[in-house]
């Protein structure tokens, strides 16, 4: 039984950390804005690139480009 209970409080404690590394729809907005130079954000989406899930945020750039960047939701890297 205490094997149980210690297995369980490891898997709760685990998932906790997963779920507070996962970067959110708004942190995935600031750092593409970040890394376009400035500009506003168009859109925000979650997709699947292969099989990890990332945003897909679309930034108008200062200059009036439209880009569309790739934010890893785990590490929060930029594609």
């Amino acid at each position: 039984m205490k094997i149980i209970k210690f297995l369980l409080c490891s898997l709760l404690v685990l998932l906790s950390a997963v779920a507070m590394a996962a970067v959110s729809r708004d942190d995935a907005a600031s750092i593409a804005l970040n890394k376009a130079g400035g500009g506003r954000v168009l859109s925000v989406d979650k997709v699947l690139e292969g099989n990890k899930p990332v945003w897909r945020v679309k930034v108008v750039t200062g200059k009036g480009d439209v880009r569309a960047l790739f934010v890893d939701e785990a590490t929060g890297s930029v594609r």
